[in-house]
């Protein structure tokens, strides 16, 4: 541990107005996955970047993520029935970076849109979604899973970083 960071002042606020950096950092400091989330549109496959996912439940198979609505593709997520998360792994933060600028994927995939070298992928149906402030809570049923073993690509203060498998 560095000593430098494990004494430096400590902050306290609380969030609100004119404190939305701060909490943004605070928030930062926990480190999440990066993940792509998929679907399938009468235009083709759109995707975006999220670090918002978690498990939610295991019977049923529950899983959730949430879209910021200020995002351009927020309303193809919004009203998607079908969608599949990818867990990204450690080497693909250019994948990160593409679908954080761009929504369409670099590559054609098959159904809702693999991305064939995610770490796991989670085909989901919507199960329900719910109003988040300025995201929108989406819930999905998986439906089908598929992994394999690898280092996670994960999002901590701000920047993309690797852990070791």
């Amino acid at each position: 541990m560095d000593p430098a960071t494990t004494h430096a002042p400590r902050q306290s606020f609380a969030p609100g107005p004119g404190q939305e950096r701060g909490f943004r950092d605070a928030l930062g400091l926990y480190p999440t996955g990066v993940t792509v989330i998929t679907t399938r549109t009468p235009q083709g496959i759109v995707g975006i970047t999220a670090n918002s996912f978690a498990s939610l439940s295991l019977d049923p198979p529950l899983v959730l993520w949430s879209p910021a609505r200020a995002s351009r593709r927020f309303e193809v997520f919004a009203t998607a029935q079908e969608f599949s998360i990818h867990i990204l792994a450690a080497d693909q933060g250019d994948l990160c970076a593409h679908f954080t600028r761009d929504g369409a994927p670099p590559t054609p995939g098959s159904g809702i849109g693999t991305l064939e070298e995610a770490l796991a992928r989670f085909d989901c149906r919507l199960h329900a979604s719910h109003d988040g402030g300025d995201h929108l809570l989406i819930i999905g049923r998986v439906e089908r899973v598929e992994m394999r073993q690898g280092a996670p690509l994960v999002f901590h203060a701000g920047k993309l970083a690797q852990i070791s498998a």
